[in-house]
């Protein structure tokens, strides 16, 4: 199936992706990617080429399992995905920022808000595939990567639970002001993904709006093995 093909059979995110997301800081998308699309993109990660670096999590205290970053240029569909999100999702990104203060706008077209990247030294391409196998796991975290950040990101799970691995479930964390964190774990099935804060999001409280922030990881795998494409708006320095 043609790049074209495969992003017309993507469900746009629906008008329930809003509401959810000022409510929980998260949302899920069902069936965002097709199961043969899926299929497609985890068999990327043995691919000899097309990435700029391969990471193993052990070895910078992030947790255990491996992750590589794509190089440019973005395989087709991961590029045309990541535009048709981004332009979903900026208007909400630009609603937050006026709730919480920040001066930061980003525009409708993702060319033009990774052309600010890119000015400002943000070049490297941030979309990349993890993997992870028999008790590894993602330590809580936030991909923030320089000064220009998009405060909303997504994850695709490529695996399907329960048939391809066990565990392995998507976790976040809040941490609001002078209360404990609360944790939500991400209910996904192969092809969905969940759309999510990258740093801080606008809670309403009696006094207005405040800032909470946000991190995610994934708990242990305890058997088989999972793929999952991240797509990161902002490139890195």
């Amino acid at each position: 199936m043609t790049t074209n093909r495969r992003l017309a059979a993507v469900t746009p995110p629906g008008a329930g992706l809003e509401e959810t997301l000022d409510r929980e800081g998260w949302t899920v998308l069902p069936g965002l990617v097709d199961a043969a699309t899926c299929d497609s993109l985890a068999a990327l990660y043995d691919a000899p080429t097309g990435f700029r670096s391969h990471v193993h999590m052990a070895r910078h205290g992030f947790g255990r399992g491996e992750y590589r970053y794509f190089a440019y240029p973005l395989p087709p569909f991961v590029e045309a995905l990541r535009a048709m999100l981004y332009a979903r999702l900026a208007p909400i990104a630009n609603r937050w920022h006026d709730r919480m203060g920040m001066e930061a706008r980003f525009p409708a077209d993702h060319a033009a808000f990774l052309a600010r990247c890119h000015a400002a030294g943000q070049r490297r391409p941030t979309p990349l595939l993890l993997q992870y196998g028999p008790g590894d796991y993602n330590c809580l975290h936030q991909d923030l990567y320089g000064t220009h950040v998009f405060p909303l990101q997504v994850a695709v799970l490529l695996s399907e639970p329960d048939t391809d691995f066990s565990g392995g479930e998507f976790v976040l964390t809040e941490q609001r002001p002078r209360m404990q964190s609360r944790a939500a774990v991400v209910p996904l099935t192969k092809g969905d993904a969940v759309v999510f804060a990258v740093n801080v999001r606008p809670v309403k409280g009696s006094r207005g709006d405040y800032r909470v922030a946000m991190r995610h990881g994934v708990s242990a795998i305890r058997a088989g093995q999972r793929r999952t494409l991240g797509v990161i708006f902002h490139d890195a320095t």
